[in-house]
């Protein structure tokens, strides 16, 4: 059985490989010169690759991780090869290196499902394959192995963070932590995630062994009590532990590494006086509470195959029904945040390049109402997203969703792709879907990526005051 698994994610690699190598053929043909973001990526990477290390474009917001690695890889293949000219460091060559990240992804995501899910290895062969194959098409993800962006890097390092969290491995998985800093500064929050599993785990234990002793079979780590009585239990029990010398030695024995990884960033930060390098005048941050609304709506539109099923809308309504002040309350409070900490970013309102500034004209301001008419399906997403996550324990949850809010919230700027490491933790944890829902989930994407690498490709426009030609993308 495993001969053959290895055979056929061979296959689909190989496959996968030569499709995206296609494609990336045809996006380059179309789009020669730099686009977008990359008319700063894209003459930052050709100064290292000239050796110019102390020149830095202003304009450019994350570390230089993506350009390291392309030298890194793209030096050695010039001096095995002879290469010469123009071809070296080209963009169609850094471009390159996010379909080798492409491939690293898919390995990983695989790994991860492997690892997650190890009491269901028995059964679930096909659907482990389909599923990394499936999450390395991720739409938005995808899209961006065709450019010169810090996604694909970023997603690649971070998983190989999380995957060495999950073996054990804390030392390498704190360097790979730096690593993916490097990509981009705000995955010190998934860095930090990887401690707080270890932290959770330490939590999880401690609980089960006090309710144990209690004989309180109703509060089960797997459990969030959906009251305020336990709201407040499991808040004493929080700083009870974090207050417990041999608790807090237990943890800083093993979370050291990703400690020592803070530190460090809490020092960067102290020294470039913020977390933006560069542009910080459109980088500021806020509390923008309705980004993990749009992101739940994201989750909800992108997961429907696997997670959305009449049992489960049958079992919301039965909350509703139980729970009518929870439900009461979450409402008025998602109207008092859509409300008073709504920010719309300069750039969702002027871009037409991308596709969420068509979501927020179309949709957002057809009128005033309309923020306020949707909360009732931002709750729905909410606890459609909350509930795939029973089967997980009670404090990963909890420090899921602290760094969720810590990597949505503070971003003033509505963009798909700040979306992409959360959705993926969230859909990797999730129970292994059925092989017909994760058929119709590949098939969801597939549909997606053709559709939007055909516009990119396809439905060119020109702005009146410039001749450059410009492109529809996430």
């Amino acid at each position: 059985m495993e001969k053959f698994e290895g055979y056929m994610f061979t296959a689909l690699c190989s496959t996968n490989f030569l499709i995206s190598c296609l494609l990336f053929s045809r996006v380059t043909r179309e789009q020669r010169e730099p686009y977008m973001d990359e008319i700063f990526h894209v003459p930052q990477a050709q100064k290292y690759c000239q050796g110019k290390f102390n020149e830095w474009d202003p304009m450019i917001t994350t570390l230089p991780g993506l350009y390291l690695v392309s030298v890194g890889v793209i030096k050695p293949v010039v001096w095995l090869t002879e290469l010469t000219g123009e071809v070296v460091c080209s963009t169609a060559m850094l471009r390159f290196i996010n379909l080798l990240f492409n491939c690293g992804n898919l390995y990983l995501i695989y790994l991860l499902l492997c690892k997650l899910h190890l009491r269901e290895k028995m059964r679930t062969t096909s659907r482990r394959v389909l599923s990394a194959l499936s999450l390395s098409t991720f739409p938005v993800l995808y899209f961006f192995n065709f450019l010169y962006y810090t996604d694909a890097g970023s997603t690649f390092f971070i998983l190989f963070t999380y995957l060495m969290t999950l073996y054990g491995c804390h030392k390498a998985s704190a360097l790979l932590g730096v690593c993916s800093v490097l990509f981009r500064q705000t995955n010190i929050i998934w860095v930090a995630f990887c401690a707080a599993t270890l932290v959770a785990g330490k939590m999880d234990d401690a609980w089960r062994v006090e309710h144990t002793k209690k004989r309180d079979e109703k509060s089960a780590p797997s459990q969030i009590p959906l009251s305020f009585s336990g709201a407040k239990r499991i808040l004493l029990f929080t700083l009870e532990f974090l207050t417990s010398p041999n608790h807090v030695k237990a943890v800083l024995l093993v979370a050291w590494p990703y400690a020592l990884v803070g530190v460090g960033f809490l020092v960067f930060v102290a020294l470039n006086d913020g977390i933006v390098v560069g542009d910080r005048t459109s980088h500021e941050a806020c509390l923008n509470f309705p980004q993990l609304f749009y992101f739940f709506s994201f989750s909800l539109f992108f997961s429907l195959p696997v997670s959305l099923c009449y049992h489960r809308v049958l079992r919301f309504l039965q909350a509703l029904k139980k729970q009518p002040l929870f439900f009461l309350l979450v409402t008025g409070m998602s109207l008092l945040l859509v409300w008073k900490f709504t920010f719309v970013h300069k750039y969702l309102l002027a871009d037409n390049r991308h596709f969420p500034f068509y979501v927020w004209k179309k949709l957002f301001q057809r009128h005033e109402l309309v923020r306020f008419l949707l909360i009732p399906p931002y709750i729905f997403a909410g606890w459609n997203f909350l509930d795939s996550f029973k089967s997980r324990s009670l404090f990963w949850s909890l420090a899921f969703l602290a760094c969720l809010v810590a990597t949505t919230v503070p971003q003033k700027l509505l963009e798909f792709r700040y979306f992409i490491v959360p959705y993926l933790m969230y859909r990797l944890h999730m129970p292994l879907p059925s092989l017909p829902r994760l058929i119709g989930e590949f098939l969801l994407y597939t549909a997606v990526n053709v559709a939007t690498i055909y516009i990119f490709i396809a439905k060119t426009f020109h702005w009146p005051d410039s001749t450059a030609t410009q492109r529809f993308m996430w």
